[in-house]
């Protein structure tokens, strides 16, 4: 007969916080289901560059909780069968100011692990980048790439076979009441509800969600041919010392923004900055830019994808043919990169609000499932 007791946990939305909230309380021996309205992840979760990246998150809350998710990565990972493609971080620099920021990041407790490199000792490490103007790079060890689009079903599929984690895929939640998801299969009851709505606004709490003032955030992405080369780690360029908190927070990125906005401002005005990781069949993702608005428009425009391209033709030399291209999108907010609010009683709606999912979700999803059974935040 079916087991029709509660769950001790609901999560709505199988992305990658909804995901770390399951992984979390099965952890300790809770039993969980995972609601879903898509048939498959569909979301911000595998429209990315599976990059898990530590070295220039904002100082404090983020960089713990991307400290963390990034070490849950590397155990769930291995048993999931999750291939780790690359390690590790290539911030490049084509401007002595960049070399200023860099130099400063290191002497922060940031900057732990990482050193920086000279131009030669760039190359060296990196094969395939341009000569001229590359001054030299940072060098971080803690990055690590996942594809997403296999990596986010592999962890889901785990999650049911190893930790017995109930998946309803096609399900959409209607209401979340205390104790109740409501439903158009049935209710499910639940001691404890994670909503995890990724860049869904408008479904559950959307007054909530409103007033921490959360937009959306539109990106566009790139997929190249296989450059004939290998990529040693996730690459970056200077426009990434300017929009990283971890960096571009430091006083010393300031004549950097000022230079950049003479240089670049085309970049500057539609959000570009550079990542470049590659996958095992050797393509390359490309991205990203950043437009914001409570509804993106779903069009990706070939001015900016051009923008990005030049950023990746200053750092690498020549382009490979751009084999796909995608609209991305994730919620995004003003005033804070992290969101967890108590709607109801024993309710949690949990949010990353910036594009650090798979940087943060893991952490995020440890915080939440210990405020839910612990109250120990």
């Amino acid at each position: 007969m079916p087991d029709t007791r509660p769950f001790d946990l609901a999560v709505v939305g199988a992305g990658i916080v909804g995901l770390a909230c399951a992984l979390a309380a099965a952890r300790r021996g809770r039993r969980v289901v995972v609601l879903d309205r898509d048939a498959q992840a569909n979301g911000a979760s595998v429209r990315n560059f599976g990059f898990v990246t530590v070295t220039g998150q904002a100082r404090g809350e983020m960089w713990d909780k991307a400290r963390r998710s990034r070490a849950v990565w590397a155990e769930v990972a291995a048993e999931a069968g999750i291939p780790i493609l690359h390690r590790g971080l290539l911030m490049t620099a084509r401007r002595p100011q960049s070399l200023d920021v860099i130099d400063a990041f290191l002497a922060t407790e940031m900057g732990e692990g990482c050193r920086r490199l000279t131009a030669d000792e760039t190359h060296a490490r990196q094969p395939g980048l341009a000569g001229e103007p590359l001054l030299g790079a940072l060098w971080s060890p803690h990055e690590l790439r996942v594809e997403s689009r296999q990596a986010i079903p592999r962890l889901a599929a785990w999650l049911a076979e190893r930790h017995g984690v109930e998946f309803r895929r096609g399900v959409a939640a209607l209401a979340v009441e205390t104790g109740r998801v409501v439903t158009a299969a049935g209710d499910v009851r639940a001691e404890a509800i994670a909503v995890c709505p990724g860049d869904d606004l408008a479904a559950l709490f959307p007054e909530r969600i409103a007033s921490f003032g959360v937009t959306r955030c539109k990106l566009q992405m790139l997929r190249l041919a296989d450059p004939g080369f290998r990529l040693a780690a996730g690459v970056m360029s200077d426009l990434g010392l300017e929009r990283y908190a971890g960096y571009g927070a430091l006083p010393q990125a300031e004549p950097l923004r000022q230079r950049l906005r003479a240089e670049q401002p085309g970049q500057l005005a539609n959000g570009v900055h550079l990542i470049v990781v590659q996958g095992a069949d050797g393509a390359l993702v490309v991205g990203d830019s950043h437009h914001y608005a409570p509804t993106p428009d779903p069009f990706g425009a070939q001015a900016v994808d051009q923008l990005i391209l030049d950023e990746f033709a200053a750092v690498f030399g020549a382009v490979p043919p751009v084999l796909e291209r995608w609209i991305g999108t994730y919620a995004a907010a003003a005033d804070r990169t992290l969101l967890v609010d108590a709607p109801l009683p024993g309710v949690r709606l949990a949010m990353v609000t910036t594009g650090a999912g798979a940087s943060t979700g893991f952490a995020l999803g440890e915080q939440v499932v210990a405020d839910l059974f612990d109250g120990a935040f």
